[in-house]
């Protein structure tokens, strides 16, 4: 099976890709401020999960 490749998408889903992507570090940084300040369950969750997306589009593996 072939790589996935960002380019075969539709123009639409490509988009929302790049949007995504370029949302993720203002997030990011926003929920580990609010981590720092009010830690709970759901914040350290989202953070992690939040970590995880920068570094997979970081990484290129999305």
């Amino acid at each position: 099976m072939a790589r996935y490749y960002r380019y075969r998408l539709p123009p639409w889903a490509r988009n929302c890709i790049i949007i995504i992507e370029r949302v993720t570090l203002p997030i990011l940084i926003f929920q580990l401020i609010r981590t720092l300040f009010f830690p709970t369950t759901l914040d350290v969750f989202l953070l992690g999960i939040l970590v995880g997306l920068f570094i997979a589009f970081y990484l290129e593996w999305i």
